[in-house]
């Protein structure tokens, strides 16, 4: 079974650094980065199964990549990852079209149960 592609994308770099880690040791294919411009910029590039995106971030917030994500990449699940999301924006995102939301810190055992579930989801929907 090939590693599933995981895109990191938080503005917290030490969380992006330790979740990348974490993922690479129990087999994913994971890769960070701590923007949504430059989220856009890498999946323009390659493409990803899995994003896990925070909500709130400087520049283009997660909500926004989410959006111009689901346009582009259909196929793709959105895991919406908040430490202090309101419920308003919870809703919206999942009005998006994220396949869940999750509050940090985050448990990596329940993450990676939900970066498969949702990859699993998403290669359904593809095929």
């Amino acid at each position: 079974m090939d590693p599933i592609p995981v895109l990191i994308v938080d503005d917290e770099g030490q969380f992006v650094d330790a979740v990348v880690e974490r993922l690479r040791l129990r087999g994913f294919a994971a890769e960070g980065v701590t923007s949504g411009h430059d989220a856009m910029e890498l999946l323009n590039k390659k493409p990803f199964d899995v994003v896990l995106l925070d909500m709130r971030m400087p520049g283009l917030s997660g909500l926004e990549v989410l959006s111009k994500a689901r346009e582009k990449w259909p196929g793709m699940q959105v895991v919406l990852l908040t430490g202090h999301g309101s419920p308003e924006d919870v809703q919206e995102g999942m009005r998006l079209g994220a396949f869940e939301y999750m509050m940090k810190p985050v448990n990596i055992d329940a993450l990676i149960g939900t970066i498969r579930a949702a990859s699993e989801d998403g290669t359904k929907s593809d095929g």
